[in-house]
């Protein structure tokens, strides 16, 4: 593993503790050799990482549709900076060159992106390591309900599996790293 992607807000939330981890996250990425990879905003979480990775000494690359880039909430500092023409393209190039995706709290825009890489495993299209960090309880609910659709049967149990959920950021970090790629189930859709 050389790269992570992650996945987290434009806003820096309600509480100070995601900065924080934030910055944690970006100081654990580059002391293990990890390049980031992220949205290339300069606002909220996302700009919290990018600055302290470059802080830090680590290198980070963006990825961002152009129309956001002209809104100026793009980080011009990256090590590497890749321009793309839509939101899909961007989830896509993100995903090309990550080796895993690591999910830290965040809003729509998050979600979007954790659901999209997660189908997309589930379809076998990738098989990286996506880690959701639940700290305090942000995605306890997520969580939950994708014990529902397990439950009411949207959802095998095997690909509720696909996704590595820790509370603690260097543990969640550790798993992703020793991950061993799987397949998910043979059968997600009944043709029935």
């Amino acid at each position: 593993m050389t790269s992570i992607c992650v996945f987290c807000g434009a806003n820096k939330g309600g509480r100070p503790e995601y900065e924080n981890l934030t910055r944690q996250l970006a100081q654990s990425l580059v002391r293990r050799g990890l390049r980031a990879v992220y949205g290339a905003g300069r606002v909220g979480l996302m700009g919290v990482l990018a600055d302290e990775v470059l802080g830090a000494g680590g290198a980070i690359t963006g990825v961002i549709p152009d129309f956001l880039k002209k809104m100026e909430v793009c980080h011009l500092g990256l090590t590497e900076l890749i321009e793309v023409e839509t939101m899909h393209q961007r989830k896509q190039i993100m995903a090309e060159i990550s080796d895993g995706f690591f999910v830290l709290p965040g809003g729509y825009g998050t979600l979007d992106e954790f659901f999209e890489i997660l189908t997309w495993k589930q379809l076998n299209l990738h098989q990286k390591p996506i880690g959701l960090f639940n700290y305090a309880g942000y995605y306890d609910h997520l969580i939950a309900h994708m014990d529902v659709m397990v439950r009411e049967g949207f959802l095998r149990q095997e690909n509720r599996e696909l996704v590595i959920i820790e509370n603690d950021l260097e543990k969640l970090l550790d798993r992703m790293q020793q991950y061993q790629p799987g397949k998910s189930a043979e059968k997600w859709l009944d043709r029935t």
